[in-house]
């Protein structure tokens, strides 16, 4: 690929790396394109089992590259939506991924590098990140990534973080929910091993299950159809080989056979 580097090791860990450091991985429509593209390959390879998106040299992604938010400023409308709409498809592709996913955020994340960190299951993140949902500053609106941003930290912290734009360091995203571990930048890949060790601990198909059953849950009252929906899908999964795996591991006191020797 033009904008991507994908490599898969022996576990099954894939790291997609944005390859842009020129202009600090900031993306235009070839890199929207290639990292849909990319999520539909290692989604469908069976190899893989978390998926790290990086991005190389300094920065995590500084969000729209300048020059194709000119183009978009001087085209159509019709164009305008096409694009707007092929963004929203890619943030939704990685936060609706089966897989679980990190976001390994090195250095800056702005605008729309932020929706790409926020799109991901679990952000870990180096003492030197900083972080600033920026596109007011050039008279547009976070309105695609809104969304992402708003279920990593709530609404009134998306707000403030949207309406100033300024830039936070990585403690204060920790602090407010927009990263969920900050490391000296020499502990980064470390950290991530970590947090894929634990990963790669759990059942595979349980963490697909996992996260189609917590994207149609909603802060707010347990009605009766939440209730149903709850006990459907424990009592489908409870009865999958993967649960009988689970169990019989446990009782015999050995490692799950999905776990990486």
């Amino acid at each position: 690929m033009e904008t991507l580097h994908i490599e898969v090791d022996g576990r099954g860990v894939a790291q997609l790396t944005m390859t842009r450091p020129e202009v600090f991985n900031a993306f235009n429509e070839v890199m929207i394109s290639e990292i849909g593209q990319g999520f539909d390959r290692l989604i469908a390879d069976p190899r893989v089992r978390v998926i790290v998106l990086a991005g190389a040299g300094k920065a995590f992604s500084a969000g729209a590259d300048i020059q194709w938010m000119k183009r978009a400023s001087e085209a159509t409308r019709e164009w305008n939506l096409e694009d707007a709409r092929s963004f929203a498809g890619m943030l939704h592709k990685i936060a609706s991924c089966p897989k679980p996913t990190i976001a390994r955020v090195q250095g800056l994340a702005l605008g729309g590098g932020v929706g790409l960190a926020v799109a991901c299951d679990i952000a870990v993140a180096s003492e030197e990140a900083k972080f600033a949902v920026s596109e007011a500053r050039f008279g547009i609106l976070p309105a695609v990534i809104g969304p992402y941003v708003i279920n990593a930290v709530g609404p009134r912290q998306a707000k403030r973080l949207a309406l100033t734009a300024s830039r936070i360091g990585a403690a204060q995203a920790l602090a407010m929910g927009l990263v969920h571990e900050v490391v000296a930048l020499d502990e980064l890949d470390a950290a991530i091993k970590r947090w894929v060790d634990e990963l790669l601990a759990n059942g595979p198909a349980a963490q697909g299950e996992i996260k189609a059953l917590f994207a149609e849950l909603e802060v707010g009252p347990v009605t009766p159809a939440v209730r149903e929906l709850t006990a459907q899908t424990i009592s489908r999964v409870r009865m999958t080989d993967e649960a009988r795996e689970g169990f019989a591991a446990f009782l015999a006191k050995r490692p799950a056979a999905w776990i990486p020797q």
